[in-house]
């Protein structure tokens, strides 16, 4: 036999490239599902992300089985070798350490050969491997870089290497773990961001579906009959009864903002029966109304009827007119209790609380400064 003293074959080829990419688009896909299932709350979708690696990694396996299966049936060559030098490339967390050898391998009847490879050997057997000394080897006759030190060999081999004299070849050094090339490693990568990119523009809807957003959530009581909808942390909620409805506004808005009172109560009002209102609180951030039941006798008033545009010059009034320097928090009321329509407004600050009361015409009548 003889022995080709070449490097291994490199693993740029275009096989290794193509499973290269399919590898990192497994990966990238895997990931990308998993992540956007969790935002969305797609539980298919996390399913799918955890179990893409598990049954790649399965076929891989098992599409490697036949050549893993040949590569066992290769008896492999037992040979002569010296040791050229060793470095600890491991740490010693276990009992064993990697360490790096450079070996001249001297087969029976064929020339000898350098080789360079790693093997996990126990810490008390180092001083056995020191450079110079004579070892038994084994590899397979296909592929010569593949060297592993016998650590126990037959007493034969054991007799020979203790006799054994072996010169040292000059090289070229066979590296048995050939190192993956350029171009590997960025198709793996390529594979990996399109991978991801491609499942993130296919849920994009779901992801970045601005309208959704800004829709309202509406959560119902065992009376309602509205479903519940998505909303972000910037989108109001809301909720519907036959006895009151309520509007939350998110971050960063308010109330007082212009035409923000009206879209509120056209919400409660939108898909629902007509129904007048015994109360409607209005705060920063809060808006409740109180319906009147059905058959009541109590004094009630149309809740779309109310000057809603006036409101927030009522509310500034309130809180730079009655005293209170810096109003904390507000309190906007409207009911009819007394017969005639009553609009008042409270503030609240260090200086105590202030209020005044308008009529269904929004004229301040009556005025309490803080005390």
């Amino acid at each position: 036999m003889t022995i080709t003293t070449s490097a291994p074959p490199a693993r740029s080829t275009p096989v290794a490239i193509a499973l290269g990419f399919l590898t990192g688009g497994v990966i990238g896909a895997s990931l990308a599902a998993f992540v956007v299932g969790c935002v969305i709350e797609s539980v298919p979708l996390c399913v799918a992300g955890v179990g893409l690696p598990a049954v790649y990694g399965l076929l891989f396996l098992l599409a490697g089985a036949p050549r893993r299966a040949r590569e066992a049936a290769v008896v492999p060559r037992t040979a002569l070798a010296v040791v050229e030098s060793r470095e600890a490339v491991g740490g010693a967390a276990t009992s064993d350490v990697a360490v790096r050898f450079d070996l001249t391998v001297a087969p029976d009847g064929v020339p000898a050969y350098r080789v360079a490879f790693s093997q996990d050997i126990h810490l008390a057997d180092l001083p056995d491997y020191r450079q110079g000394v004579v070892v038994v080897v084994q590899y397979p006759p296909d592929r010569p870089w593949r060297v592993r030190i016998v650590k126990r060999p037959t007493p034969e081999w054991e007799e020979r290497a203790a006799d054994a004299r072996l010169d040292s070849e000059p090289g070229p050094v066979l590296v048995s773990e050939s190192s993956e090339g350029c171009g590997v490693g960025f198709v793996r990568l390529f594979g990996l961001l399109l991978a991801a990119a491609a499942v993130v523009l296919l849920f994009r809807a779901d992801l970045f579906d601005g309208d959704a957003s800004d829709k309202p959530q509406v959560s119902s009581s065992s009376t309602s009959t509205s479903a519940p909808s998505s909303s972000s942390s910037s989108s109001s909620s809301m909720v519907v009864s036959s006895a009151y409805g309520t509007v939350t506004l998110g971050p960063n808005q308010s109330f007082l903002d212009r035409g923000q009172l009206r879209k509120a109560v056209g919400l409660l009002t939108k898909g629902t029966e007509a129904r007048t209102a015994l109360t409607v609180v209005v705060q920063d951030r809060l808006l409740s109304i109180v319906y009147a039941p059905t058959g009541s006798q109590a004094p009630t008033f149309d809740r779309d009827s109310l000057p809603y545009d006036r409101f927030p010059a009522l509310v500034e009034e309130a809180r730079s007119g009655l005293g209170v320097s810096s109003p904390k928090t507000w309190q906007l009321t409207v009911e009819r209790l007394t017969g005639s329509l009553t609009i008042r407004v409270v503030v609240t600050g260090a200086e105590g609380t202030a209020s005044l009361e308008a009529n269904g015409q929004v004229k301040v009548v009556r005025r309490t400064p803080a005390r």
